[in-house]
């Protein structure tokens, strides 16, 4: 989760962008990965291997799992990997088979996804959104959308390192620290400042799952976003990221931050590569009353969105004020987005939101969120195996007091400040002023935020530099969609974000589609070859 907007400069460290990344061929030539040639392959070029027997699933996923060996842990140990599933060979094995017996389930079929460490899984992964305190919470099934990435065929291939809790755990923690998983590294600018913390961030809290994807240790991933941990990773790690609208995908058995705001969603290398995911795991589930907004709302194939000629005559809005936080390094990249935009026929038009200053000065998002955390995860936990010691969030905290050694590296402060929000008989939140924060929230970022302002200019959407229209998405419970939009000077990855109002995930998809065919931006990291 990324609370706030922050400029490009304090999302780098002094000097950052002039590291030189020579180092990659060296590890390419120590630790050479002896599967077949993986690197920026799409889930459509792998259903043609598939489908042609060139290759099976399980020597798919053995070049992963040696790409994950060369370049997570050894080289230059990227560390975004938290676990590897030991079944996954095994379920490549029993997906070639009904392969072989002629029946393919669809276009995921055999492929290998990463999923985000805070999504449960009834199997012999843990489910622990990184926190030493819960390796011993075992879930006692799978998540919805798990679930339903199995039935679509796709083969679980780990989980992926994130920022503690999805970084509702301190107020300091460095995007892509856990205690169990340790520290994730950008794949563009793999090192540590002398501090431990990254030269340049993974960012947000779904570092593992975009750094994984980046550097090619995955064909897809899931994330998670309550505010920015889907857009973030996506823009510093050159992916396409998905955040969806609240509603369109089941948050059953997701460790929780927020009902208001958390969503999961694809993070890929192509927008094609994340429309087909996202039609598998979107859908209505009953033990998330949210998602039945979306019945009627999903296409029967994301994919049919994905049209070359998709921004002629599209009316896109920028808000200007979010231009402010461009430097110099960014700015000449996000102009030529511009130009692309505009040579493929979109028309761009200044809009201001009128909202935005009055959202980020008032505190009614994180009183939100520290309200439902403590109500979410409680409820989360009561749902665990019996037999943990740990069933409440005061435990986690006391949990971590106890083991400070290993779990306090960043402190627990968020933690503590949800802990002190009162819950009517432990799960019900009846407190005027969480509700007055919930009212105001949605005011200011989506009835006289967004909605106004695409009124106002007659907009099919908005257009943000970067990741930073991700707290007033997030906050009006909106979608977006990011794409890789070049490079910085020095090479640090930025991306483009069109956001619409609710479930437009097929309008964001094709204006998407259109500018990354026309742009061809991503280039993949020279530290994983």
């Amino acid at each position: 989760m990324v609370l706030r907007k922050q400029s490009f400069a304090t999302m780098t460290a002094a000097g950052g962008l002039s590291i030189l990344l020579g180092t990659g061929q060296a590890f390419a030539a120590t630790c050479p990965p002896a599967g077949p040639p993986l690197s920026e392959a799409t889930v459509a070029a792998l259903q043609e291997a598939l489908a042609s027997g060139a290759l099976t699933s399980r020597q798919i996923v053995q070049g992963y799992l040696d790409r994950i060996a060369c370049y997570d842990k050894q080289g230059p140990k990227i560390n975004a990997v938290l676990e590897i599933n030991p079944d996954a060979l095994a379920i490549a094995d029993a997906l070639d088979a009904e392969r072989r017996a002629g029946r393919v389930r669809g276009p995921l079929h055999g492929i290998p996804v990463l999923i985000k460490g805070n999504i449960a899984t009834g199997d012999r992964m843990l489910t622990t959104a990184g926190s030493v305190a819960l390796v011993d919470a075992l879930p006692q099934k799978d998540a919805f959308i798990a679930t339903r990435l199995r039935e679509a065929g796709t083969v679980l291939l780990g989980k992926a390192n994130l920022t503690e809790f999805a970084n509702f755990m301190s107020y300091y923690m460095p995007s892509g620290y856990s205690s169990q998983g340790g520290q994730t590294l950008n794949p563009y600018f793999p090192a540590l400042e002398d501090n431990g913390v990254p030269t340049v961030t993974p960012c947000g809290s779904s570092a593992g799952s975009g750094a994984a994807t980046a550097a090619n240790l995955t064909a897809i991933s899931i994330g998670t976003e309550t505010s920015g941990s889907i857009l973030c990773p996506s823009s510093f790690n050159s992916l396409v990221g998905i955040k969806p609208t609240v509603g369109l995908v089941s948050r059953t058995g997701i460790i929780p931050i927020s009902a208001s705001q958390d969503v999961a969603g694809p993070m890929t290398r192509t927008v094609a590569d994340a429309a087909v995911l996202l039609g598998a795991i979107a859908g209505y589930d009953p033990a998330d009353p949210v998602t039945a907004r979306s019945v009627g709302q999903i296409p029967a194939d994301y994919r049919t969105f994905l049209k070359l000629d998709g921004l002629v005559g599209v009316r896109i809005g920028l808000p200007p004020e979010y231009l402010d936080f461009l430097g110099p390094e960014t700015r000449p990249a996000f102009d030529r987005a511009l130009e692309v935009l505009r040579a493929q026929g979109a028309v761009i038009v200044d809009a201001p939101i009128a909202t935005t200053d009055a959202l980020f000065a008032s505190p009614s998002v994180i009183t939100v969120l520290t309200y439902e955390f403590k109500r979410d995860l409680n409820a989360y936990l009561a749902k665990v195996k019996p037999g943990t010691t740990i069933d409440t969030l005061s435990e986690v905290i006391d949990f971590n007091f106890r083991k400070r050694e290993v779990a306090l590296k960043y402190g627990q402060g968020l933690l503590v400040d949800s802990q002190q929000r009162r819950l009517q008989n432990g799960t019900a939140i009846t407190a005027q002023g969480y509700r007055d924060a919930l009212a105001e929230k949605q005011l200011l970022a989506k009835t006289e935020g967004i909605d106004a302002t695409i009124a106002k200019y007659d907009l099919d959407a908005l257009l943000f530099p970067t990741y930073y229209g991700s707290f007033v998405g997030a906050a009006a419970e909106y979608p977006s969609v990011i794409v890789p939009a070049g490079y910085a000077t020095g090479g640090l990855p930025i991306g483009i974000t069109f956001l619409g109002k609710a479930f437009s995930e097929p309008q964001l998809i094709q204006y998407a589609y259109a500018y990354e065919q026309a742009s061809l931006a991503r280039r993949p990291p020279e530290a994983t070859p």
